[in-house]
């Protein structure tokens, strides 16, 4: 609130009025129980004369305390203690503006599931035990299934931002918690976990692995972009390609993260995912060839036609 305040987030609010978005998912987005900061970046937004009016934030699960001493240092309360890492309750939650309305009242959220109870849990059991089972959340920050209105009718978003796939030991909670959190997509989509969505959907966020380089479990993705029920528009941008790792084996356009070279150096780790029925026009990586921003996370746009 206090950056939105102080103006610091006014190269974002124009880089985003620039890419002129219907709908946008915001990563990385503090959360607050009354949404003031969610409605002054709004407010922001609108100013630059790009009106986005909806708005939906449900509460994360990063910061949330889980009372328990989850990273097995003898001590409590710490960030890597809370459900996802927070210093405070709701630090880099995420949020969905849109230009359309947005069915809050049929929004499914999924944060609350346990990760053990996800079928084919990677759980690992034997560093956590019966204790954390019983109450670690799968979701790092949130997954939502959420109905945005257009003239054609409902386009349901599947939303999520998932914990990075390391930062952890030998036992790769965070591997595995991430690989689960990209999993729980397909178990929503054979119908196990929730309510499949009614009509066309599109699965969108910061995956925080690459199907080709990095750490992490690559077969979740993978497998993800394989689903029949999906397509991947693979948007490219400039600057990833100008600014290619030379030990990396996957296309270099379609990175959207400009990460430090050597290790882990350029990955792509946002997604936006349309199911198979809708018709892609376009798509990109808002990464510029010369690009010289400091930005970590680069913005990914897809065109649909509904």
């Amino acid at each position: 609130m206090q950056d939105i305040q102080r103006g610091k987030t006014g190269d974002a609010a124009a880089r985003i009025a620039a890419l002129r978005p219907d709908i946008l998912l915001l990563t990385a987005f503090d959360h607050d129980l009354d949404g003031l900061a969610l409605t002054a970046f709004q407010a922001q937004l609108a100013q630059t004369g790009w009106d986005m009016p909806h708005g939906f934030a449900a509460t994360p699960n990063t910061g949330l305390p889980s009372g328990l001493d989850l990273d097995r240092n003898g001590a409590l309360g710490e960030p890597r203690d809370a459900h996802g890492y927070g210093r405070f309750r709701g630090q880099g939650g995420m949020a969905v503006l849109s230009r359309l309305p947005i069915q809050t009242d049929k929004v499914q959220n999924l944060s609350q599931l346990l990760w053990a109870d996800l079928p084919d849990s990677r759980f690992p059991h034997d560093f956590y035990g019966t204790e954390v089972a019983r109450v670690l959340r799968l979701s790092h920050t949130g997954h939502w299934i959420l109905p945005i209105d257009t003239a054609k009718g409902p386009l349901w978003l599947m939303a999520f931002a998932a914990t990075t796939p390391v930062f952890d030991g030998p036992e790769d909670r965070n591997g595995l918690r991430n690989a689960d959190e990209i999993a729980l997509w397909r178990h929503v989509l054979d119908g196990s976990v929730a309510v499949v969505p009614p009509g066309p959907w599109v699965i969108l966020g910061k995956a925080n692995i690459d199907p080709a380089d990095g750490e992490g479990r690559r077969a979740a993705i993978r497998a993800l972009l394989a689903d029949p029920r999906l397509q991947d528009p693979a948007p490219r941008g400039a600057g990833g390609l100008a600014a290619a790792n030379p030990g990396h084996t996957g296309d270099p356009a379609l990175d959207t993260s400009d990460y430090d070279d050597p290790v882990p150096g350029n990955l792509r780790t946002s997604y936006i995912l349309p199911s198979a029925g809708l018709r892609v026009t376009g798509a990109g990586v808002d990464w510029p060839a010369e690009a010289d921003d400091g930005l970590r996370h680069y913005p990914v746009w897809v065109d649909l036609e509904m």
